[in-house]
């Protein structure tokens, strides 16, 4: 058959030297991004207007001073203000290929001469379905069985499509378990599922939520009788009502906690008796372990109904068994997710397939270990000053001085100001938490960052 027109526009040659010389410039101009530097006093007045504008068009000030100029190498931004910082938050998690990454350029010229910008629920590309099927084929190397890949514009989206599938499959139950401390999105129904009290603030109640305690690392035993003892009293008080128990395997909003095998399948073993469904939450973990998914780590893929996913893929998803397939006029979207995404998505996902990404040997595994050892090196060099390093694969985080919010809080915006990057997370203690792009990033930046952290907990000049 005859080659469409859209097929010989992609393998027009002109295409190809447009990419070639593309990515030449990039590297040649990112190759000048070698560490930190400060701001440019020159471009003071240019910042400030800037962030000046986006404080009255959003309402609020940024978090931090961030307006990235357009250029990045690896781990390296530059911001307009003249400065160049080491990205060890990524997005909260979303940038896990870094800056300028010659795979994402590539992938983004694709997407560009692409025919439209989104895609949606009339009108899908190829790509689409090749990120569906690479999601579920990551998905289910171990033994997992999830049929269905329903594609979304958020983590927030996903949750909720998740949800919507649930509670449609076991109607007419309507409550939900989770875990206290969990996050789950802002949306109207996620936010009285995320245990926060300031993002229900002036909300409606829309969901009827039961929470247990997570796991507690520092008496098993125990943790586990409490929370089954929770859970099951919960039932007891509402049978046959609970549709879900969505659970974060790692906690990262609640400070980067992490559960363990036995824990988790005692919780299961629970909730399959009386027939609820499990909603892992893989929004962060998503490709921050050392297999794709940490529900693999913990060996829970038998069990698994429903998987969320986000940040790092790119594109957001819903992932379910056969047997929850909703009905006609569940879930649908206007905008399942941008052209640029999904191209995007698809190159980060087949190297994560293809790639040495995962197993014990993998750059993420040896690139987390790496930065947990230095980090421990460090507290033991000045225990006064930082506790840790808490996390699970690429999720990692300390807790700076004695943990209170407002002193962990001034401590991000000393970092950020010294050239690095991270967030909070969790309370009581409150804690600096990092997803450095740890598919890409180099020990030497991992020291770089370090050293800069020392700094700044000793009130140094950074």
């Amino acid at each position: 058959m005859d080659p469409l027109h859209a097929e010989q526009l992609q393998n027009d040659p002109r295409v190809a030297q447009a990419k070639a010389l593309l990515a030449e410039a990039v590297a040649e101009h990112g190759a000048a991004l070698t560490g930190v530097r400060a701001p440019d006093p020159a471009r003071a007045e240019l910042t400030q207007k800037m962030l000046d504008d986006f404080k009255a068009v959003r309402g609020a000030p940024l978090f931090y001073p961030y307006v990235s100029a357009g250029l990045g190498r690896g781990s390296l931004v530059e911001l307009i203000d003249g400065s160049v910082k080491y990205d060890f938050i990524s997005g909260i998690g979303v940038h896990g290929w870094g800056h300028s990454h010659p795979d994402l350029i590539n992938s983004g010229v694709d997407a560009a001469i692409s025919d439209t910008v989104m895609q949606g629920n009339l009108q899908q590309i190829p790509e689409a379905q090749q990120v569906c099927s690479q999601l579920l084929q990551l998905a289910n190397k171990q033994g997992a069985d999830l049929d269905h890949c329903f594609l979304t514009s958020s983590g927030a989206m996903a949750n909720e499509n998740a949800f919507k599938i649930a509670f449609q499959s076991r109607f007419p139950a309507n409550r939900v378990l989770a875990f206290k401390s969990a996050f789950a999105g802002r949306t109207l129904g996620m936010a009285h599922v995320t245990d926060k009290a300031a993002y229900r603030d002036g909300l409606p109640q829309t969901l009827n939520v039961d929470y247990i305690p997570f796991y507690d690392e520092s008496d098993p035993e125990q943790s586990i009788k409490k929370s089954v003892g929770v859970l099951e009293r919960h039932l007891q008080r509402f049978p046959n009502q609970h549709a879900l128990m969505i659970m974060e395997l790692v906690q990262g909003e609640g400070g980067y906690y992490a559960g363990n095998t036995e824990f988790f399948e005692a919780i299961i073993a629970v909730l399959k008796k009386h027939n609820i469904l499990l909603l892992i939450d893989e929004i962060q973990s998503f490709g921050r372990c050392e297999y794709p998914f940490a529900l693999q780590h913990f060996g829970l893929d038998k069990h698994v109904d429903l998987v969320t996913v986000g940040k790092m893929a790119q594109v957001c998803a819903t992932l379910y068994k056969k047997d929850l397939q909703p009905r006609p006029g569940l879930i649908s979207q206007t905008f399942t997710s941008s052209s640029s995404a999904i191209f995007a998505a698809k190159a980060i996902l087949g190297e994560m397939l293809d790639g040495d990404v995962y197993g014990a040997d993998g750059r993420i595994a040896r690139m987390s270990a790496y930065f947990r050892e230095q980090l421990a090196a460090l507290a033991k060099r000045e225990p006064a000053l930082i506790a840790g390093p808490y996390g699970f694969g690429a999720m990692t985080a300390f807790t700076p001085f004695d943990g209170q919010r407002d002193r962990a809080l001034q401590f991000s915006k000393d970092l950020f100001a010294a050239g690095v990057l991270g967030f909070i997370a969790g309370n009581q203690p409150t804690r600096m938490r990092f997803l450095m792009p740890a598919a890409i990033v180099s020990e030497a930046e991992i020291d770089a960052v370090v050293g800069i952290i020392e700094q700044c907990l000793k009130g140094a000049t950074c």
